[in-house]
């Protein structure tokens, strides 16, 4: 098996500026407002059209609601390089979490998948002791968990961490993927897919998209040219970034401004992706007071260069542009279903005839959440 630190040592020799290969990438992603089962399948089928806007470098799903067996139970998906790490990270977990169910994630030989780590989830809540003796509200002290096995047990990567939902990912073609990891067994209210074309760094296990906290998960299309910057202020607030690839800040950045700092989603947007001062210059006084604000508050956190992204999240799910919308990104609805895709095609193969399609302006999120009456 492939000792994956030394792909991480290969990572860190070739970041940006020292290898650049021809930018690509393809996203996808759909949510059903009414919270209906939808098959991963489609998400698989959909890449498939996109095939070319990956190199077999990286391709990744993202699923939710896919677990309602365990739907209040945090579902950790962990790579590891070997069963030393597994046994230490279970040993970890078991002192803080009651592991209702362990297991390694059920997979297939797909000739285009090779070098795979070993792959187990666990399903867990905190521990009611753990729960009594620590000042951290539950969510925070998951997130610190699972940094801390990121970044102290050498050989362990927790790649998923939400509850009622799970990302899958590996190094090959989306489709592949997708069939490496049974996705044709998996249904859920929404699914986002990554197909990789990495630009500055090589592609391993870890860096493939989605990228994961929580409940949160990001897959990405382009270059983040402020993530120095980004990261920078992020490690300030506890956050690490091990992965070596731009995308993972902007995970950490989503789950802090909106579940630390309480922002609506819509203000997260206006604070990565905000209008120009010359349109905020002429803007009514309210609402320009209020990006004003952001701007000044948030600096740090501005998001520079060409990207499109779709976020997943419990109960939701957003796509966004940068500014100049250097990246191309279309929208369609269907009936209670919405679609975001890197091409229209990719949108038709699973839905033939849209009610309407668009293509969001940059910096316009496009924000679905389950209706009301779904929402428990």
């Amino acid at each position: 098996m492939e000792d994956y630190e030394q792909f991480r040592q290969v990572a860190e020799k070739n970041r940006e500026g020292n290898v650049r290969i021809p930018s690509g990438c393809a996203i996808c992603g759909y949510f059903s407002r009414k919270g209906n089962a939808l098959p991963a399948s489609d998400a698989v089928n959909a890449m498939s059209y996109m095939h070319d806007r990956s190199n077999g470098l990286g391709g990744g799903f993202a699923g939710y609601g896919i677990y309602p067996d365990f739907p209040d139970h945090y579902a950790f998906h962990v790579f590891y390089d070997n069963d030393r790490a597994r046994e230490e990270t279970e040993t970890f977990l078991k002192a803080r979490f009651d592991i209702s169910n362990m297991e390694r994630i059920p997979t297939r030989k797909v000739y285009g998948i090779k070098g795979a780590p070993l792959i187990w989830r666990y399903f867990g809540t905190l521990l009611p002791e753990v729960k009594a003796h620590t000042e951290l509200d539950e969510e925070e002290y998951v997130c610190r968990s699972v940094i801390h096995i990121n970044t102290g047990i050498k050989g362990a990567y927790v790649f998923s961490s939400g509850k009622n939902m799970g990302v899958f990912k590996g190094v090959g073609y989306p489709e592949d993927v997708g069939e490496y990891y049974c996705l044709d067994g998996y249904k859920g209210y929404c699914w986002t897919a990554h197909g990789r074309y990495p630009t500055n760094t090589p592609g391993w296990w870890g860096g493939a998209h989605p990228f994961n906290i929580l409940g949160y998960t990001v897959v990405h299309n382009g270059e983040i040219s402020s993530y120095d910057a980004n990261r920078r202020f992020m490690e300030i607030y506890g956050y690490k970034c091990t992965l070596l690839t731009d995308t993972e800040v902007i995970t950490y950045i989503i789950d802090y401004l909106h579940r630390k700092r309480k922002l609506t989603l819509s203000d997260v947007a206006k604070v990565i992706a905000p209008p120009f001062w010359s349109r905020i210059e002429k803007m009514e006084e309210q609402e320009r007071e209020k990006l004003t604000t952001l701007r000044n508050m948030y600096a740090p956190l501005l998001i520079t260069g060409p990207f499109s992204i779709i976020l997943g999240y419990p109960g939701g799910m957003m796509a966004l542009n940068d500014r100049l919308k250097l990246r191309s990104m279309v929208a369609a609805e269907k009936d209670d279903v919405v679609y975001v895709s890197s091409e229209e095609c990719a949108i038709r193969s699973i839905c033939p005839d849209p009610d309407r399609t668009w293509s969001p302006a940059g910096g316009e999120p496009v924000i679905v959440e389950l209706d009301k009456e779904c929402v428990k």
